[in-house]
């Protein structure tokens, strides 16, 4: 994305991205402390086991044996054995459920998967990632998560508000965009890359006519 004369990019990021790659991995190291989380409960991975049975019926769809899982967090949920998934299902690990032969994570906030992945993937999986992102970085960033695969990318955006809280007190939601906006931005992604197919949720709270929280869950796929 352009910003004046400016053209943001993985070798260009903006000030942004970088000022908030600096807090999140202060984060990982530090904790939470307006929700007085220590550092092993901040981002472990806990938001990708629910996405875990559509991912496998992609992974069973194109045949897919590699795996980027890129804003993996912590990864600890490639480590958590007898994991329940959302059908009550019991499974040995996330690995041994999808049946591939590998998965990469890459977070550039946390150190040990920090470094840029090589090569093309079968699967990307992107979760509770983008709406942490800046938004002048969202293009080139979805741009990356398309030149990485090779069949297919799945994600989820939320766009609301988060629970979480970064050191200097912001929302850890950066980039709050209705849905619409990021239909719009996923289309645009993946025009340059016309053989991979993608499914991203959309996801929006709300409450409904009696105050209830409702959460809205809206399917985009290309």
């Amino acid at each position: 994305m352009t910003t004046g004369q400016v053209t943001f990019s993985r070798e260009n990021p903006s000030p942004r991205y970088r000022e908030l790659i600096a807090l999140y991995r202060k984060m990982h190291v530090e904790g939470e402390a307006a929700r007085n989380l220590r550092p092993e409960q901040v981002f472990p991975g806990r938001s990708l086991p629910i996405h875990a049975i559509p991912i496998k019926e992609w992974i069973d769809r194109f045949g897919a044996r590699t795996i980027l899982d890129y804003g993996a967090g912590k990864g600890m949920q490639y480590e958590w054995r007898n994991l329940q998934l959302s059908d009550g299902r019991r499974v040995e690990s996330l690995q041994s459920f999808w049946g591939v032969e590998s998965i990469t994570c890459y977070d550039p906030a946390y150190e040990p998967f920090s470094q840029v992945p090589e090569g093309k993937f079968d699967g990307v999986i992107c979760t509770d990632v983008l709406e942490h992102c800046p938004e002048p970085d969202v293009p080139w960033i979805l741009r990356e998560l398309f030149g990485y695969a090779r069949k297919f990318v799945y994600g989820n955006i939320a766009c609301h508000r988060a629970k979480a809280t970064l050191p200097n007190g912001e929302n850890a939601h950066c980039t709050v965009r209705p849905e619409s906006w990021w239909r719009e931005r996923l289309a645009e992604a993946a025009q340059a890359y016309p053989s991979v197919r993608y499914r991203f949720i959309l996801e929006r709270r709300y409450r409904n006519l009696i105050g209830l929280k409702r959460r809205r869950r809206l399917p985009v796929e290309g």
